[in-house]
């Protein structure tokens, strides 16, 4: 079992870092605390008596290596993650030990399955990229609501957000993507994923959602994870993201601002629904989740996956996502403290 054992959490002193952190601990693992911040690693262990912290730099690989030493596992929160995934994967394939990360870049996600598919599957080590509320979320639920098929002709991926502050992360890294499209959209359409000018606002569509949220205003064409994730395992030619026109608009105004707690918890008071549709010929199958907090329920997502891979409740090694690599029924189930799934 995996009680007991270190997980190292890079970025532990960032805003989802520091929910994973507490996470493991109500679970019976013991985080280690890994950033480049030494006052904010000390700050964060005094909350956290008997916890220790490594200062340690993406730039600086022998840091990297002493941090992760006699752990069994590392979680990286700390976006920009197009800087930080591939230093944290190839330190992790140096100590052999599982790699999990929450990105939502779409692009570091690509470069994880680009970059590491082929080492990472030699060495026999699991390298969960996107394992949070975009990218692992609507992987699992569009990998349960296909069942027993085998292949489908499109899968909807419907977000629902009660609204958006974002993080300081969160805005990094949409200026890292931006910066790397050069100003384009993605999408995934044809069985790939491709890059088109940015010409006019985003189509925006009435999307029903479930009650009690019901009918709602959605951008389409707002692509996120999913569009890497879904299409890694599952043979659907048409992945597409909606999200809601009142949630998108907060993330892109400079003044929102960052989440605040409501409760004991530190979640805020958003509230989401995702809202999965798959569609093979004529026949559709939906799942939907509900729950509160973009970000913290990227945490039991995470730190889900990293009990699994420690236990061995697998089907795969190397580079997967989270509907590949484990029993996505049964990991949505797992989180039934956390979310509501139909």
């Amino acid at each position: 079992m995996s009680a007991g054992q270190t997980v190292a959490v890079f970025g532990a002193y960032g805003h989802t870092g520091r929910f994973v952190v507490t996470e493991l601990r109500d679970r019976g693992l013991v985080p280690l605390l890994v950033g480049r911040d030494a006052a904010k690693l000390q700050a964060l262990a005094a909350s956290h008596p008997g916890l220790e912290y490594q200062v340690a730099s993406v730039d600086d690989p022998a840091s990297l290596d002493q941090a992760l030493k006699g752990a069994a596992a590392v979680v990286n929160s700390a976006g920009p993650f197009a800087s930080t995934a591939g230093p944290l994967i190839e330190a992790a394939l140096r100590a052999g030990i599982p790699y999990v990360d929450v990105a939502a870049e779409i692009e570091a996600n690509v470069d994880t399955f680009a970059h590491f598919t082929d080492r990472a599957k030699a060495a026999g080590v699991a390298v969960v990229p996107a394992m949070a509320f975009y990218g692992g979320l609507g992987d699992l639920l569009v990998t349960a609501a296909m069942g027993d098929w085998t292949a489908a002709d499109e899968a909807h991926i419907a977000y629902g957000l009660s609204g958006w502050h974002p993080t300081a992360g969160t805005v990094a890294s949409g200026t890292v993507s931006r910066d790397r499209r050069d100003g384009q959209r993605v999408r995934f359409r044809g069985g790939r994923l491709e890059y088109y000018p940015a010409e006019g606002a985003l189509p925006t569509l009435e999307w029903d959602f479930p009650a009690p949220m019901g009918p709602r205003d959605v951008f389409g064409d707002f692509t996120m994870a999913d569009v890497v994730t879904v299409p890694s395992h599952l043979p659907i030619p048409e992945v597409r993201t909606y999200m809601t026109v009142e949630a998108a608009r907060e993330l892109a105004a400079p003044e929102t601002p960052a989440p605040a707690a409501v409760d004991e918890l530190g979640r805020s008071a958003q509230t989401f629904t995702v809202d999965v549709v798959v569609r093979s010929g004529e026949d559709r199958r939906r799942a939907v989740a509900r729950g509160q907090d973009i970000y913290a329920i990227s945490a039991p997502l995470a730190v889900e996956a990293v009990q699994r891979i420690l236990d061995g409740r697998t089907k795969t090694t190397g580079v997967a996502s989270a509907g590949e690599i484990f029993d996505a029924a049964d990991f949505l189930r797992a989180l039934s403290a956390y979310i509501t799934v139909s």
